[in-house]
C-alpha cells in the first residue's frame, strides 16, 4: 500500500491517463470538495510525456556542443568489452527504450523512470567516477528528474489523495457502491457508448474489430493465445443484465480487452494501436463523468437523460444481439462510412444493402488479412501530386475508393460489371505503378482474389430478383404482387419437383435408392485427395438448402449445380464403378423430368413486362454483352484459347485428348507415374479464380501438362506428338503478346552509365557560388599540359568534356580519376589562399557530394571510385597544405620587403615627379566644363593609335608651377591586355584592377566612365552614366605574376549615386578572344593521342600459389591477346563441334614456358543436355557441368558474364554487352541426366591491384522470359515423318497385308529358287526425289512413301477395334488407348509387328521402283569425281546429317559390333562372277546385301543368298531356315543387322543403297579402286559440268557443308570406313 501511495504522488492526477491498471486510476468520491481542486489540473498523456522525456535526454548537449548521449546509444559489445557482462546483470540502451516507447511498451512515466535510472546506474557501476561516461551519466539523471518533476507536479492535495485512497480501501466509503443501480447503467452506457463511437480523424470507428471475437474457423490459434477472450458485445450483454456493480469491474474489462488485443497482435499493427486508443478513450471519458460539476435535477433533465438512455441502451442492445455469425457479416459487408457523411445517408445506404454492386464494393472495401488489417487502408484516397507527381505520369486513369463510392451513391452503377470495372482499374493501377514485392502489390493481389470470389457468388444468383423488382415497380398495383408471388411459388415447386425426382430415383430389382451417394460431400479425412481433384464440391444438401433459403435466382442454376455434381463424380470415380454409372442414370433422370414439366416460368414470361426487362433478357444489353476483361484476363483467354482451338493439317482439334484427365480406370498406372497431374478444365477452373497473377504462371501449368503427356506416351504415339505441337503454339503465341508488352528486356547499362557521368560532370561544371559565379570559370586557367610532367597525356575540362560528349568513359572510376587530376593540378601550381585552390577544393567536395547522391551510395552504381570520401579528400589537402605553406610564407616575407622598398620610394615622389612646394593638391579639378573628382573614373587617350582608351582611378590631382593640371591613379587593364590561359572566361564589361600607377595631364581625358564592384554590378546602376560607360570589376591583376586574384574589399566613391535595376542582369560570361583557336588545337593534339574508350589503367598481379606447379607463374590479373582477365572471369572457348562456344570460368590463371593457360568449371548450354523436348529455359540459360578442364589461353574467343538467378535480375557489370551476360541457377548432373538448383558460384579474394568491376543495380527487377527447349521443333519434324498422313497410311496397310496373305505374292518363300528374286526383273534405275503433292490420291499413282514402324502398323490394326468398343470416343482418346495396348503388349508380338513393319518397307520399296522405272534417270558414276580417302567432317557424328531424320528401328542397315583396327592398305575389288546362279546383272554382292533394301533381319520374306566358295556358312537364324531345303539354299546370316545400338552407325545406310542401285554389268565397282584409295580432296578441282553430274540426290540437303560436293566427300570417307571395317571382320 505504501507502493500505490508513493506511486499516485509521483503520477499526479494526471497518471489516470496513463493507460495502466484501472484500479489505480478510478476515482473516490469520498475526496470531496479538496479532490476536484486537485483533479483541475489538466489531464496529460503519459506516453506523450515519455516521448518527451526522452527527446529531452537524446537531445542534450554539453558545453562543446557534444550530444551526451552519444555514450548510451548502444550497450558495448562482448567482443570488445567482455567484462561489462560480467558486471551489470540488465544491460540497457537507449536504442532499447526507443524501441519500447514507438511499440507503447510503457503505460506510465514509472515505468520509462525505472528503465533509465537502470541505464544510468548501470554506466555508474562499470565505469570510474572520473570517467567521461560516469559524469554524463550523472549529468542526464538530474536532467531526468528535473524535467520529469516538471511535467508531473505533486500538487496540494498530496494529503487528500492519501485520504481519498483510505477511502477507496473502505467498501463502505465507495459512491460507486451507493450509486442507484438505474445511474450505474447510465454511466456505464455512456462510457461504452464513448467507446463504441469514437473514431479516428479519417472517419473511421476503431472499435469495429472489437465489436465481436475473431472467427474460431479463420483464426483458430487466437483462442490458443488468448486464454480470457472477451468483446464490447460481451461488455454490453454484462451492462444489461446488471452484472457490473461498479464502473472499476467494467474497467477491468475493458483492460483485459485491450490486452488480448495487444498480446496476439505484432506491435505497430493497427489493432495494437487502436487496442491502446480505446483505453485512452475510456479513460478520459471516465475522468470527464468524474469531474463533472454536480447539477440540480429537474423532471426536464430527468426526462433528457431518459432519453438518452434509451439512446444509449439501443447501443447496447444492438451489441448484444449482433450477427452471430462471422461468415454472415462477411456476406452482408459491414457499413463504414467516412467523415462527413450524414445519418440520413448512412440510411439510406444501409437500406440498399442487399444491392449486388453494394455487396461488391463492401468485400474490398472491408476485406481484411490474418491480423485483422483492413487491405484497402492504402486504397482510400489516390496518391497525393506533390508527394507522388510521378505517379499522375504513369497512371492515366487515377481512381480510388472515395471516388467509386461517391459514384455509387450518385446512382452512376447500373450493374456489377461496372463496379468491378472500376475497381479492377484501381488494382491494375496500383499494380502498375509499385514494384511485385512491395506491400501494396500484395494487398491489390489479395483485394483482386476477394473480388473475384464476390462477383462470382453474385453472378451464380442471377439478377432475377432485380427483373422482379422491376415489374413490380412498373405495374405498382396489388396484382402485380400477385402475380410475382404466384411465380415465385411456381419456380420454388419445379425446383422441388426436380429435387425430388433425383432424391426419389432407385434402381429396378434392388430397389436402392440411387441418390445416397450424393447427399453429402465425402469425408476429408477419408477421402483427402477428392478435394485437391475436384475443385467445386457440390452435394444435394447444399441444394436443398439453397431450394429452401431461395437462393437459386433461376431454374438453370439449380441445373448447373446438378450437373457440377455428376461431373464431379464421373472425374474422380472410375469409369464402371457404381458412382459413375449412378451419375450417368440421375442425370438422365433430372433431365426428363424437366422436360416433363415443360418451359419454366422465366422462358414464358420473356414476353412481358417492360421493354427494359425483354433487352436484359434477350442478353442485347450493351453492359452485359461487353464484358470487362483486365488486360490479363485477356492475355490468359487469347493463350487457353490459342491452345484450345488449334486443329492439325486435318482440320482435328488435338486438344481434346488434354481436356480431361483419363480416369483411373482406364489408366491405374497413369496416377503411378505423373505425380502431379493436371488437364485443360482445371487450368480453366484457375483462370475463373483469379489463381494465375501473372502469364508465365498458365506457361508453367501447360507446360508441365505437356511434360505429363511425353512422359508417360511413347515417343512414337501421337499423343506424344500433339503435346510437342501444342506446346510449340503456347510458346508462339507468347512471344506474340511479349511483342507487344512493355519491359521485356533489361535496360542498357552502357548508356546509363554514360548519362550518370554526363550528368555528374554537368552538374560539377554548373556549381555557383552565392553570387552565382561558377567555380569552375577559375579554374580553366589551368594548362592542359602539366608541366612537372610533360610526358602525360593533355588533360583539363576541355578534354574530359571531349570525352563525355563522345561517350569515351565506360568507368566511373577512370572518369573520377580524371577530373581528380585536374583538380589536383590545379592546387599544385597555385598558393594555398589563391582562389584557383579554395575553388578546386569545393569542386572536389561537390564532386564527392553528387557522386554518391547519384550512385545512392552503391545501391544504383557499385564502383570502385566510392571509396575515396569527402574524408581522404580532406586529408590529401591538409598534407598539400603542410607541404606549401612554408614555401609560402617564405615567399611573402621576400615580397613585404620588396613592397616596402617601393612604398620608400614612392613616398618620396608620391606624384611620380620631383617633391617640392609647387604642387597644389586639390580634391576636384575642372577642364572642359566638366569637373572630376578623386575617386573618378575616367577614360584617358591611348599612347598607341587604334587601341581602346585606358581606364584610369583617380587618386590624387594637383596643379604644378606652369599651371599644368595631372592626375595620378590606378590603370584598369580590359581582358586582352592581360596575359591569361585561352580557356579563362570573362564577364561581359570586365576590367581588372591593375598594380600599375602613373600620373597623366588632365588634358588628356577623353571623358567620364564607372567601375563597379561585381556584388553590386548585377543589382544597382549609376544615375547619369551610360550603360556602355559602367564596368565590372571582380579581380585584381598583377603584371609581374601574371596571375588574377579576387578583391575583397571596395571603396564605393560617395559622389555616385546608385540606383537599383529594373531587371537584374542576367551573369554571362564570353570566351577568350583567343579561345577557338587555342581549344581546337588543343582538342585535335587530344584526340590524336587518345583511344576510342578512355579504359582503366591495369597491371599484371603475380601471385604465390600454395601447391602450386613448379616452373608456373600464377595470376590474379594478366594480360593475353588484348583482354585483361582475372581470377572468377568467364570466358568463351572454342568449341569446334559445337554450334555455341562453351564457357569456362576462370579459377586458376597461370604462365608456364611463355604460354598461358588457366583451369575452371564448364558451362554448357541446353542442347547439350539430355531433357524432354517440353522443357523450357531461360534466354541465354547455361548449366554448371561436372567438367573441369585445363585450357590454353588461345582456345579463349571473348569474354562473358555468367550471373546467378539473383543478380541477372537485379544488376549487369557495366563493361559487358548484354547478349554476352548469362543466366546460370542450375547444376547439370550428367550421371542422373538431372538439373539441379545450387546455391551460388565460388567467390575468390583476389589481390588489392586487381581492378574490380563496376556492376549497375536496376531500379526495378527485370522478369526473365523462357523460351522453348532447342530439341522442340526438331522432335516435331521428326514425328511429323513418321506419323504424317495416318489415315492414308492405314489403308495402305491394309494393302499391303492383302498381299502378305496371297500365295502368288513373290516375299512369300514359295519358289524353289533364288532366281524369282524381285531383284531378277530390277534393272537400275537411280531415284528421282519427288516432292509431296497434297491432295493426290492413289488412283493418281502417287501413293507417298510410308515411314513405317511396329507401333504405326500395330496402330492401324488395334485403331479399328478399339473404335467399335468405344464409337463415342474422340481421335485422341482412341490414340491413348492404343498407346496403352502397346505397353501392354509381350516382347515376341512387338518383334513380330517389326517384322511386319520391315516387310511392308520392302513392298514400298518395291512399288516406288517400279512407278520410277517409266522415267528413269541414268546415274553418274561417283569414281570419275570422287576419291576414297577419310577426312574430318560433320556429317555423320552428331545426329542424322543431310537433313535425314532417324525412323527408327526399321532403318538400321549397319549394326556391327565393336571391330578391330584395320590396316588402310589397298583393297582388292570383289568382282561378281557371271557364271554365279541367282546373279543378276543389277544385283549386289551377296554378301553386301542387307534387308534394309528389300527385306530385314529374321523375315521369312527375305532372299536367298549364294554362299561364296570357301566360306563357312554361320547357323542360320531361329525359324529362319525352311524344312527340306538343302543347306546351301538356306540364307545366311545377314551382315546388316537392326537396329544398331548407337544412331551414328546406321546414318549413311540409305546411301548405301544408292551405291547398291548404282552397281551395273559392265563394271562390278562405282569407281576405279586404286585411283579411288589415292584421291585427295584438295588434289581434285571439279568443274561446273562436273559438279553437275554429281549424285546430288543421295543426300536431302549438303548439311553443315559448303557445297555439295563437300559433303559427298565425307559420305565417301564414312562409306570407305565401314567397308574397310567389314572387310576386316569377315576377312573379304
Amino acid at each position: 500500500m505504501p507502493m500505490s501511495s508513493k506511486r499516485r504522488r509521483a503520477t499526479s492526477p494526471s497518471s489516470s491517463v496513463s493507460g495502466g491498471d484501472f484500479d489505480d486510476a478510478s476515482s473516490t468520491p469520498g475526496s470531496g470538495r479538496k479532490r476536484r481542486r486537485a483533479f483541475n489540473v489538466p489531464t496529460v498523456d503519459p506516453i506523450a510525456v515519455c516521448h518527451e522525456l526522452y527527446n529531452t535526454v537524446r537531445d542534450h548537449k554539453d558545453d562543446q556542443g557534444r550530444l551526451l548521449c552519444e555514450l548510451f546509444i548502444r550497450v558495448p559489445k562482448r567482443r570488445n568489452l567482455p567484462d561489462y557482462y560480467e558486471v551489470v546483470s540488465q544491460p540497457i540502451d537507449m536504442t532499447k527504450i526507443q524501441q519500447k516507447l514507438k511499440s507503447e511498451d510503457y503505460q506510465d512515466v514509472e515505468q520509462l523512470t525505472a528503465d533509465f535510472q537502470l541505464m544510468f546506474n548501470n554506466a555508474k557501476n562499470y565505469y570510474k567516477a572520473e570517467s567521461e561516461e560516469y559524469k554524463a551519466a550523472c549529468r542526464l539523471w538530474e536532467l531526468y528528474v528535473h524535467i520529469r518533476n516538471e511535467f508531473v507536479q505533486p500538487g496540494d492535495g498530496d494529503e487528500d489523495d492519501d485520504d481519498g485512497e483510505d477511502m477507496l480501501d473502505n467498501p463502505a466509503l465507495s459512491t460507486e457502491d451507493e450509486t442507484p443501480p438505474s445511474c450505474l447503467k447510465e454511466v456505464l452506457e455512456q462510457l461504452l457508448d464513448a467507446v463504441v463511437s469514437y473514431t479516428d480523424t479519417s472517419g473511421r470507428v476503431i472499435s469495429e474489430l472489437f465489436q465481436k471475437l475473431p472467427s474460431k474457423m479463420h483464426y483458430p490459434d487466437y483462442y490458443a493465445v488468448i486464454k480470457e477472450p472477451i468483446d464490447l458485445r460481451a461488455i454490453a450483454q454484462r451492462i444489461q443484465i446488471g452484472f457490473y456493480k461498479s464502473v472499476t469491474a467494467m474497467a477491468k474489462d475493458v483492460d483485459l480487452l485491450a490486452k488480448n488485443a495487444k498480446t496476439y497482435n505484432e506491435p505497430g499493427s493497427q489493432v495494437f494501436k487502436d487496442a491502446n486508443t480505446i483505453k485512452k478513450v475510456f479513460i478520459q471519458r471516465k475522468t470527464e463523468i468524474d469531474h463533472a460539476e454536480p447539477t440540480k435535477t429537474s423532471v426536464r433533465i430527468r426526462n433528457r437523460r431518459s432519453a438518452q438512455g434509451d439512446r444509449l441502451s439501443a447501443i447496447t442492445l444492438a451489441l448484444q444481439y449482433g450477427s452471430e455469425s462471422d461468415e454472415d457479416a462477411l456476406l452482408s459487408g459491414s457499413v463504414r462510412y467516412d467523415e462527413g457523411e450524414s445519418e440520413a445517408e448512412c440510411l439510406s445506404s444501409s437500406m440498399d444493402m442487399g444491392n449486388p454492386v453494394f455487396q461488391l464494393y463492401e468485400a474490398v472495401r472491408g476485406g481484411r488479412n490474418s491480423q485483422g488489417q483492413l487491405l484497402s487502408e492504402p486504397f482510400l484516397q489516390v496518391p497525393s501530386r506533390k508527394e507522388y507527381p510521378d505517379y499522375y505520369q504513369q497512371i492515366k486513369q487515377p481512381i480510388a475508393l472515395q471516388q467509386i463510392r461517391e459514384k455509387m451513391k450518385n446512382g452512376e452503377y447500373q450493374s456489377v460489371e461496372q463496379m468491378d470495372s472500376d475497381l479492377t482499374l484501381m488494382f491494375e493501377n496500383a499494380k502498375h505503378y509499385n514494384v511485385p514485392n512491395s506491400a501494396i502489390f500484395k494487398r491489390a493481389l489479395r483485394l483482386q482474389q476477394i473480388l473475384l470470389r464476390k462477383k462470382r457468388e453474385l453472378l451464380r444468383r442471377g439478377d432475377e430478383e432485380d427483373q422482379d423488382s422491376i415489374l413490380s415497380s412498373d405495374t405498382g398495383t396489388g396484382s402485380a404482387t400477385k402475380k410475382k408471388s404466384h411465380k415465385k411459388n411456381v419456380k420454388k415447386n419445379r425446383m422441388k419437383a426436380l429435387y425430388a425426382a433425383v432424391t426419389e430415383a432407385r434402381e429396378a430389382g434392388t430397389n436402392r435408392r440411387l441418390c445416397d451417394l450424393f447427399m453429402v460431400k465425402p469425408s476429408k479425412k477419408d477421402y483427402a485427395d477428392y478435394y485437391k481433384v475436384i475443385l467445386e464440391p457440390m452435394d444435394l444438401k447444399t441444394m436443398e438448402h439453397n431450394i429452401r433459403s431461395e437462393r437459386y435466382a433461376t431454374e438453370e442454376a439449380l441445373m448447373n449445380d446438378m450437373r457440377l455434381m455428376f461431373r464431379n463424380a464421373r472425374h474422380y470415380n472410375e469409369e464402371g464403378s457404381q458412382v459413375y454409372d449412378d451419375a450417368d442414370i440421375l442425370e438422365k433422370i433430372v433431365k426428363d423430368k424437366r422436360k416433363e414439366l415443360g418451359a419454366s416460368p422465366e422462358e414464358g414470361t420473356d414476353n412481358m413486362g417492360s421493354p427494359k426487362l425483354k433487352l436484359r433478357k434477350s442478353g442485347a444489353s450493351p453492359k452485359k454483352s461487353n464484358k470487362y476483361l483486365t488486360p490479363l484476363q485477356q492475355r490468359l483467354n487469347e493463350l487457353y484459347d490459342a491452345v484450345r482451338n488449334y486443329t492439325d493439317g486435318r482440320g482435328r482439334r488435338i486438344s481434346t485428348i488434354f481436356l480431361r484427365l483419363p480416369s483411373r480406370a482406364e489408366l491405374p498406372d497413369y496416377y503411378s507415374t505423373i505425380k502431379r497431374p493436371i488437364d485443360m478444365e482445371r487450368l480453366r477452373s484457375h483462370m475463373a479464380g483469379g489463381r494465375y497473377q501473372d502469364v508465365d504462371a498458365l506457361v508453367e501449368d501447360f507446360a508441365l501438362m505437356f511434360n505429363n503427356a511425353c512422359t508417360y506416351n511413347e515417343p512414337e504415339s501421337l499423343i506424344y506428338r500433339d503435346a510437342l505441337l501444342l506446346h510449340r503454339v503456347l510458346l508462339e503465341t507468347r512471344r506474340l503478346q511479349e511483342g507487344v508488352e512493355e519491359g521485356g528486356s533489361p535496360p542498357a547499362v552502357g548508356p546509363l552509365v554514360r548519362e550518370l557521368i554526363r550528368n555528374l560532370f554537368m552538374s560539377v561544371l554548373g556549381h555557383q557560388d552565392e553570387e552565382g559565379r561558377c567555380y569552375s570559370d577559375s579554374l580553366a586557367e589551368i594548362p592542359a599540359q602539366d608541366p612537372a610532367s610533360p610526358e602525360k597525356p593533355l588533360l583539363n575540362f576541355d578534354v574530359i568534356r571531349a570525352n563525355v560528349e563522345r561517350g569515351r568513359y565506360r568507368r566511373l572510376d577512370v572518369f573520377q580519376e580524371h577530373m581528380f587530376e585536374v583538380l589536383e593540378k590545379a592546387r599544385r601550381l597555385h598558393r594555398t589562399d589563391s582562389e584557383i585552390f579554395e575553388d578546386a577544393v569545393e569542386l572536389q567536395q561537390f564532386f564527392i557530394k553528387i557522386r554518391d547522391e547519384l550512385c545512392k551510395n552503391g545501391e544504383i552504381l557499385l564502383s570502385p571510385a566510392l571509396s575515396y570520401t569527402s574524408k581522404h579528400m580532406h586529408s590529401d589537402v591538409e598534407q598539400e597544405k603542410r607541404e606549401k605553406l612554408p614555401k609560402e610564407m617564405e615567399e611573402d616575407k621576400l615580397k613585404r620587403e620588396e613592397e616596402n622598398k617601393e612604398e620608400g620610394e614612392k613616398a618620396e615622389d608620391p606624384a611620380g615627379g620631383g617633391a617640392g612646394p609647387e604642387r597644389m593638391y586639390s580634391q576636384d579639378c575642372s577642364f572642359e566644363n566638366s569637373t572630376y573628382h578623386v575617386g573618378d573614373c575616367v577614360y584617358v587617350q591611348p599612347a598607341e593609335a587604334n587601341r581602346k582608351p585606358h581606364i584610369v582611378c583617380i587618386e590624387r590631382l594637383w596643379e604644378d608651377e606652369a599651371g599644368e593640371k595631372w592626375l595620378y591613379g590606378c590603370w584598369f587593364y580590359r581582358p586582352g591586355e592581360t596575359f591569361h590561359l585561352t580557356t579563362r572566361k570573362f564577364l561581359q564589361q570586365e576590367v581588372f584592377k591593375s598594380d600599375y600607377f602613373n600620373k597623366v595631364l588632365v588634358s588628356k581625358i577623353l571623358g567620364k566612365c564607372m567601375v563597379m564592384f561585381v556584388k553590386d554590378y548585377f543589382k544597382l546602376q549609376p544615375e547619369g552614366v551610360r550603360p556602355e560607360d559602367v564596368y565590372v570589376c571582380e579581380s585584381r591583376y598583377s603584371a609581374r605574376n601574371k596571375a588574377f586574384k579576387k578583391i575583397k574589399l571596395w571603396a564605393v566613391p560617395a559622389a555616385v549615386r546608385f540606383v537599383p535595376r529594373d531587371v537584374p542582369l542576367p551573369v554571362v560570361r564570353v570566351a577568350s578572344m583567343y579561345a577557338k583557336r587555342d581549344q581546337e588545337k588543343l582538342l585535335a593534339v587530344a584526340d590524336n593521342g587518345s583511344r576510342s574508350i578512355v579504359d582503366k589503367e591495369r597491371e599484371d598481379v603475380p601471385v604465390e600459389m600454395t601447391g602450386g606447379d613448379p616452373g608456373c607463374q600464377y595470376y590474379d590479373q594478366l594480360h593475353y591477346n588484348n583482354m585483361w582477365l582475372k581470377v572468377g572471369d568467364c570466358v568463351y572457348i572454342q568449341s569446334h563441334e559445337l554450334i555455341k562456344p562453351r564457357i569456362g570460368r576462370i579459377e586458376k590463371l597461370w604462365v608456364r614456358d611463355g604460354a598461358a593457360f588457366f583451369f575452371g568449371p564448364i558451362f554448357i548450354h541446353p542442347e547439350e543436355t539430355e531433357h524432354e523436348p517440353t522443357r523450357m529455359f531461360y534466354k541465354r540459360e547455361v548449366f554448371l557441368s561436372n567438367l573441369e578442364e585445363t585450357c590454353p589461353m588461345t582456345c579463349v574467343i571473348g569474354k562473358c558474364v555468367v550471373s546467378s538467378f539473383k543478380d541477372y535480375l537485379s544488376c549487369r557489370p557495366t563493361e559487358v554487352s548484354e547478349e554476352d551476360v548469362l543466366l546460370c541457377e542450375s547444376r547439370y548432373i550428367e550421371s542422373e541426366k538431372q538439373m539441379k538448383k545450387f546455391k551460388g558460384l565460388k567467390r575468390f579474394s583476389l589481390h588489392a591491384k586487381v581492378v574490380d568491376d563496376e556492376v549497375y543495380y536496376f531500379r526495378k527487377l527485370i522478369v526473365p522470359q523462357k523460351e522453348p527447349s532447342p530439341l522442340l521443333n526438331k522432335k516435331i519434324e521428326e514425328l511429323e515423318m513418321k506419323l504424317a498422313d495416318m489415315d492414308e497410311g492405314d489403308e495402305d496397310l491394309n494393302d499391303l497385308e492383302d498381299e502378305d496373305e496371297a500365295p502368288e505374292t513373290p516375299s512369300m518363300p514359295i519358289m524353289q529358287t533364288p532366281l524369282a528374286s524381285d531383284m531378277d526383273i530390277m534393272p537400275y534405275t537411280p531415284p528421282q526425289s519427288t516432292p509431296k503433292v497434297k491432295g493426290v490420291s492413289k488412283k493418281d499413282g502417287a501413293k507417298r512413301k510410308m515411314n513405317m514402324s511396329g507401333y504405326i502398323l500395330f496402330s492401324s490394326e488395334m485403331r479399328s477395334v478399339i473404335k467399335t468398343r468405344h464409337p463415342d470416343f474422340s481421335f485422341g482418346e482412341l490414340s491413348r488407348l492404343v498407346g496403352t495396348e502397346w505397353r501392354n503388349l509381350e516382347a515376341p508380338k512387338k518383334v513380330e509387328y517389326e517384322e511386319r513393319a520391315a516387310r511392308v518397307v520392302e513392298q514400298q520399296e518395291r512399288e516406288r521402283a517400279a512407278q520410277q522405272q517409266a522415267s528413269p534417270r541414268a546415274g553418274t558414276p561417283v569414281g570419275a569425281m570422287m576419291g576414297m580417302t577419310p577426312g574430318p567432317g560433320i556429317m555423320g557424328a552428331y545426329g542424322p546429317p543431310y537433313g535425314m531424320p532417324m525412323q527408327g528401328p526399321y532403318e538400321g542397315l549397319l549394326g556391327m559390333g565393336p571391330m578391330p583396327p584395320h590396316h588402310m592398305g589397298s583393297m582388292p575389288p570383289q568382282h561378281f562372277q557371271p557364271g554365279i546362279p541367282g546373279y543378276h546383272p543389277g544385283m549386289p554382292h551377296p554378301g553386301m546385301m542387307g534387308p534394309g533394301m528389300n527385306g530385314m533381319q529374321g523375315s521369312p520374306g527375305g532372299h536367298h543368298y549364294m554362299q561364296q566358295p570357301g566360306m563357312q556358312a554361320p547357323p542360320p537364324y531361329p525359324g529362319i531356315g525352311q524344312l527340306g531345303q538343302p543347306s546351301h539354299l538356306q540364307p545366311t546370316t545377314p551382315m546388316f543387322v537392326a537396329p544398331p545400338p548407337k544412331t551414328q552407325r546406321v546414318l549413311h545406310s540409305e546411301a548405301y543403297l544408292k551405291y547398291i542401285e548404282g552397281l551395273n554389268a559392265e563394271n562390278n565397282t562405282v569407281s576405279k579402286w586404286d585411283q579411288s584409295l589415292k584421291a585427295r580432296r584438295r588434289d581434285v578441282h571439279l568443274s561446273k559440268e562436273q559438279e553437275s553430274r554429281l549424285p546430288s540426290h543421295w543426300l536431302k540437303s549438303k548439311g553443315a557443308h559448303t557445297t555439295m560436293a563437300d559433303a559427298l566427300w565425307r559420305l565417301r570417307d564414312l562409306m570407305l570406313r565401314d567397308s574397310l571395317n567389314i572387310r576386316q571382320a569377315y576377312n573379304l
